[in-house]
């Protein structure tokens, strides 16, 4: 009898680094949009920190306004790996006097030409899968502008050259630092235009993205003196 009691209720997996991680970021982004204090985000981050649940990290976020509750497994999914020969070599996009880009689920080449003239390109690598090894982003913003957004799962390496314009790589606190994740490698120049490279979670509005890197900053702040307390 015992047997078929575990067997039915199975004893929950225990909760790993992942979800916990995923329910503080929801816990941040409810306190950017003020809707609780620094003791009530404080008090909560305790509770994600004991909980041993999945129903008990749900219940810290029920009553949260704009929370989402944290899904059975919130770990990453690993991009498909593509074989070498499914990749193509070179993929240009063009936007003069106009705009042009490319963005959804595409397979991105192993070298990717962004070049604007007068207006405005947009390489979105957020759904993209890659290809092995290092995905080259090359690009030129002529008195117009590029834009390449990366997701956070990647590393990047990004150097370029502003003439009259800028050239610049907008990091997050959540970036990877596994040596072995996806390198999507950014250069070019921009003269008289804007290149920016930014980091932003697939379907992430440029709004949202803003209340997230608010959220990580304060809650940053905030996790670290408590620590510092702590110790």
């Amino acid at each position: 009898m015992e047997t078929k009691v575990n067997e039915r209720n199975p004893p929950a997996a225990p909760l790993g680094p992942a979800v916990r991680q995923k329910t503080i970021d929801v816990l941040c982004e409810s306190f950017a949009r003020d809707e609780m204090d620094v003791e009530e985000f404080e008090k909560r981050v305790e509770l994600v920190e004991r909980a041993d649940s999945m129903e008990q990290l749900r219940a810290i976020l029920a009553d949260l306004p704009s929370a989402s509750l944290p899904a059975e497994s919130v770990a990453v999914a690993r991009r498909p790996d593509l074989s070498p020969e499914s990749v193509s070599g070179h993929s240009v996009a063009v936007g003069i006097l106009g705009g042009g880009g490319r963005a959804g689920a595409w397979v991105a080449a192993r070298n990717n030409w962004a070049v604007s003239v007068l207006g405005g390109c947009k390489i979105d690598l957020r759904e993209a899968q890659l290809g092995p090894g290092v995905t080259e982003v090359r690009v030129m913003g002529i008195l117009g502008r590029v834009e390449v957004l990366v997701p956070p799962d990647v590393r990047v390496e990004c150097s370029g050259i502003g003439i009259l314009g800028g050239f610049r790589h907008h990091g997050a606190l959540d970036s990877v630092q596994d040596p072995n994740a996806p390198v999507i490698r950014v250069s070019g120049l921009a003269i008289l235009g804007g290149v920016s490279v930014r980091v932003r979670h697939p379907g992430e509005s440029a709004r949202d993205a803003r209340i997230r890197r608010k959220a990580e900053r304060k809650a940053k702040k905030l996790l670290e003196k408590r620590r510092r307390g702590e110790t």
